[in-house]
């Protein structure tokens, strides 16, 4: 049972990774984000950007079933994801942007149409989309993840917003 709002919320966080909605998060998932992500931006699998981006995709996967899967099937229930991923990530927000950073790294890569090391605001907005943001709550994410006001969001802004997005209650 989720005891607090604490808990509450990130539960809800829970759907953005059960990509499939299957009940679990898995392997597939995390998969299934990189595919999505690579058919938005017209990005080849094969290249070393798609090649990058599945790579990332994997080690996250490896990363939280590493935390949270506490009886090692492979997948992650809601309950695996509350008790296990929250109460130790809670404590150690960073460590959860590490585990996210090869991922989103090679994420923004692919959103990165311009190759200047960061995407557009319009298309990190894109990219949460796929990822499971409803478009008018990532049109405003994204923005906000703008903290230098030039119309670009490169990984130092992403990543540790991403981490408290997951671990931190307000």
């Amino acid at each position: 049972m989720v005891s607090s709002d604490y808990e509450r919320r990130i539960a809800a966080r829970f759907a953005g990774f059960d990509q499939d909605g299957n009940g679990y998060i898995d392997r597939e998932d995390f998969s299934g984000a990189a595919k999505a992500l690579l058919a938005e931006f017209g990005t080849p699998a094969r290249s070393d950007k798609g090649q990058a981006l599945y790579a990332g995709a994997e080690a996250f996967w490896q990363g939280m079933a590493g935390i949270a899967d506490r009886d090692g099937d492979q997948r992650i229930s809601r309950d695996e994801f509350v008790n296990g991923a929250v109460k130790r990530l809670r404590d150690n927000p960073d460590r959860f942007a590490e585990i996210a950073r090869p991922f989103l790294h090679a994420a923004l890569d692919v959103a990165d149409t311009d190759g200047d090391g960061a995407a557009t605001v319009a298309d990190t907005a894109r990219m949460l989309t796929i990822l499971g943001v409803t478009e008018a709550v990532a049109r405003t994410v994204a923005g906000a993840l703008d903290t230098d006001g030039d119309g670009r969001v490169g990984e130092s802004e992403l990543v540790p917003a991403f981490a408290r997005y997951f671990t931190v209650p307000e």
